[in-house]
């Protein structure tokens, strides 16, 4: 038996099905958004909220880490980011620059991923900031869908919604300097495999 904080190998974990049905999701919630099915778009995502912190607890309490699980997550959680931020501005709830800053980020870290494979390393530990980050980013599309309201519920998410995006962007950019700078310890031989 694995000790506690051990990753596995396993495949077939709960957080590894969780992580699954949270990108089978994102489809879902592209459709809904573009079909101004705002309502169930908005139980998407707080569905998607909830079973993102729901497979990090079910893998550290029940010690069903596993490699796997540590790819498809934050793969997971970058794909929600993407499809709702261009979904959110399909609709013309979010500016364009939004998603241009957030896809910015993610293709300046997914170019730096094919050297350090070259290299023999992995994907980069996630830091705090990052977690940090996507998790106000993923507040934040909710709350800015409930912005497009025209009712007090729609002022009720703007501001909260607002702040959680700045945030959550502002933080996810800190992230991605915090994993540069990582990626060229690792590539100048400053840290080693």
């Amino acid at each position: 038996m694995a000790g506690e904080g051990q990753v596995r190998d396993t495949v077939f974990t709960v957080p590894n099905a969780i992580s699954f049905l949270r990108v089978l999701l994102v489809p879902v919630f592209a459709l809904l958004v573009v079909g101004h099915h705002d309502g169930w778009a908005f139980v998407v995502l707080a569905v998607s909220g909830v079973s993102d912190w729901l497979d990090g607890l079910i893998a550290r309490r029940f010690n069903q880490m596993s490699r796997l699980g540590q790819m498809l997550d934050p793969a997971a959680d970058r794909l929600f980011i993407l499809v709702a931020v261009v979904a959110l501005a399909w609709r013309e709830i979010v500016p364009w620059w939004l998603v241009a800053m957030i896809l910015a980020r993610d293709l300046v870290l997914g170019a730096v991923l094919p050297a350090l494979a070259h290299r023999g390393f992995g994907p980069l530990p996630v830091h705090f900031a990052g977690k940090a980050g996507t998790a106000a980013l993923l507040y934040a599309f909710p709350l800015l869908l409930l912005s497009a309201r025209s009712d007090v519920w729609g002022t009720v998410g703007a501001v909260p919604g607002w702040a959680f995006a700045l945030w959550g962007s502002t933080l996810y950019w800190v992230a991605g300097i915090v994993y540069l700078r990582q990626a060229r310890a690792l590539s100048t031989g400053a840290v080693t495999p």
